[in-house]
């Protein structure tokens, strides 16, 4: 797709869960945004690659679910301890996750407080100027209202969105 420049503006990675699909995601990522890409990969060594691998990238964005609490709203604030987990275990999965965080009996959803910040993110211009990235990890966990209000951002994303 990146080689013969028709990268779509949506893609889903699917597979049981704990398998290589947010790995895969992440890897796609950094080909994407490699600034000296090989034949079939990134190089890994560019300032690109090394902000994706640490997914501190400012064109990256993630999305993940969330124990909802007062001060627990959207995933950014959450954004430090689930870059510590997936570190250190890639193929975690959404009760490893919960667990992590000692949610309790929580249940993990993606809020609506969450769409409205999806919104806002994906209408600022890239920051190093290439594609703007949003990783949604388990979508299904998004609620009726968060998933409508991403309807059309989805339907007519912005250019290179």
């Amino acid at each position: 797709m990146l080689q013969d420049g028709r990268v779509p503006h949506a893609l889903m990675f699917t597979g049981p869960e704990g398998s290589g699909n947010l790995p895969a995601a992440f890897a796609f990522v950094q080909y994407l945004f490699c600034q000296n890409k090989q034949a079939h990969d990134s190089c890994g060594i560019c300032s690109s690659c090394l902000k994706v691998s640490k997914l501190i990238h400012p064109d990256l964005h993630l999305v993940f679910p969330i124990p909802v609490s007062k001060s627990v709203r959207t995933s950014n604030d959450l954004l430090p301890e689930f870059r510590e987990v997936f570190l250190e275990t890639p193929y975690t999965t959404v009760h490893d996750w919960f667990n992590s965080l000692d949610a309790e009996n929580k249940q993990p959803i993606i809020p609506t407080d969450e769409a409205n910040d999806i919104l806002k993110k994906l209408s600022y211009t890239s920051y190093e100027g290439g594609y703007k990235i949003m990783i949604i990890w388990q979508p299904e966990k998004m609620n009726a209202s968060s998933a409508n209000k991403l309807l059309k951002i989805l339907e007519e994303p912005p250019e290179q969105t």
